[in-house]
């Protein structure tokens, strides 16, 4: 064997080498760069979404769907219902979860904000609760009747104890206090924070409590004195997803209100959160 074919020989390993080099370095480039884009996808977009009282687990469930398309939701937990609308019209969230149509549109006239619908939740019937009577005709007269003092929901408690037989009201579309045009039993009505309702059930012989608020405190609708019953004039107090008005077309907040309207979803409502709430969504008479 000679030199020159020792030479050529080396030559050709040394090439070999350099291109097996090369493509090592093309494999790992390439490896990093596909890992660094599945990172990317990971981290994903975060959308804040504001919700009042402690626990969504409907949301919880969207939030779950949507991980899968690269969508991450960040809860915000808020104390009572003045809280949301701020945060979103600041910019602090970018949705929230937490009110009905009408308190939204009366939020929006108060508080010269641009913040829109994008997508209906769930319908929560409102209730009166007692831990003193079990029953409308044991009310008397001077018995104390709590009610939200917030506009929309003070409206709507005064609408459920006149559907009760209780009171009747002048025609207003969003009743108050001063409303009040017959009062024959003689009940004392006297408002307050809606997130205060469930507790002054110690000091009223009822009051009528928001669904979430309701639930929070561990009371049982079964329990409930008297409830609202779902018709086409329930519509107003429907739950519903809000943005800001320059999100209106937001690609990402749709697809959250895609996975909010699914089966799955729905089935999450109707277990969990054991009859204070329905799936929107699902009644004809609320589109």
């Amino acid at each position: 064997m000679g030199a020159p074919f020792l030479f050529k020989l080396r030559r050709r390993i040394t090439l070999k080498n350099r291109i097996k080099g090369i493509f090592l370095i093309f494999i790992t480039t390439l490896s990093l760069f596909i890992l660094a884009g599945c990172g990317n996808n990971q981290a994903g977009t975060t959308v804040k979404v504001g919700i009042t009282g402690s626990n969504d687990p409907a949301l919880q469930k969207v939030a779950q769907i949507v991980k899968k398309e690269g969508i991450n939701i960040k809860v915000v937990e808020f104390s009572d219902y003045s809280q949301p609308n701020t945060a979103l019209a600041q910019g602090e969230i970018d949705m929230n979860d937490f009110q009905t149509y009408t308190f939204q549109s009366d939020w929006n006239k108060k508080h010269k904000t641009d913040i829109v619908t994008l997508g209906q939740t769930v319908v929560a019937p409102m209730s009166l609760f007692s831990k003193k009577i079990t029953n409308l005709n044991q009310l008397k007269k001077g018995d104390k009747i709590a009610i939200p003092n917030d506009v929309t929901n003070e409206g709507r408690a005064l609408q459920l104890l006149e559907s009760a037989g209780l009171i009747k009201l002048d025609d207003s579309k969003i009743p108050s206090l001063r409303d009040i045009k017959e009062n024959k039993i003689g009940l004392k009505i006297s408002s307050l924070d809606a997130g205060q309702t469930a507790k002054s059930l110690d000091d009223v012989t009822a009051a009528c409590v928001n669904s979430g608020v309701a639930s929070d405190a561990k009371l049982d609708p079964k329990n409930a004195v008297y409830r609202e019953k779902i018709t086409a004039k329930s519509k107003p107090y429907v739950n519903i997803l809000s943005a800001n008005a320059k999100d209106k077309n937001n690609k990402t907040f749709k697809k959250i209100v895609k996975a909010y309207h699914t089966k799955e979803v729905a089935e999450v409502v109707r277990k969990e959160f054991h009859g204070y709430e329905m799936p929107a969504w699902e009644y004809k008479i609320l589109q």
